[in-house]
């Protein structure tokens, strides 16, 4: 098994309420080149959690990072007006909260972290702001609301 550092959210980019499946995120990621899904894992809005990748292989989600890392992705993370959002519905929280237990007990040690985490900190103070995101995926904080996990 690969060594597990990070545990990393996504947000499928989406609009709130707009139907999508693993095989269409399968869609995106072979037309953009990769040769399957990137993630190990997706979220529906009704909660319920999809395989992706397998966590045996690495995935194609957060660039240089890929190797020690399993992603996570919900779907959603725009409002209707296809502005960056937490949509995250109960069901969707209640789930990723679930998984990342599970996966926790496989890699106690892995940081959970949001795919926003890994932008750059260009001016070199330590911490990455938002001014600093490369992206808003996934759209909150991964790291404070699961700090505790």
């Amino acid at each position: 098994m690969r060594k597990i550092t990070d545990i990393v959210l996504h947000c499928s980019a989406t609009r709130q309420g707009q139907r999508v499946t693993v095989a269409d995120i399968d869609r995106w990621h072979r037309n953009a080149g990769y040769k399957q899904i990137g993630y190990h894992y997706v979220i529906y809005a009704d909660g319920s959690i999809h395989d992706g990748r397998p966590i045996e292989q690495v995935g194609a989600h957060v660039a240089g990072h890929n190797a020690n890392s399993i992603g996570i992705c919900y779907i959603g993370g725009l409002d209707k007006n296809g502005k960056a959002a937490d949509t995250r519905t109960p069901e969707q929280k209640a789930a990723i909260f679930f998984l990342l237990q599970q996966l926790r007990e496989m890699f106690p040690h892995a940081r959970i972290r949001g795919h926003r985490d890994f932008s750059p900190d260009r001016n070199g103070n330590g911490v990455i702001e938002a001014a600093e995101y490369i992206k808003e995926c996934p759209c909150f904080n991964a790291e404070a609301e699961y700090k505790d996990l």
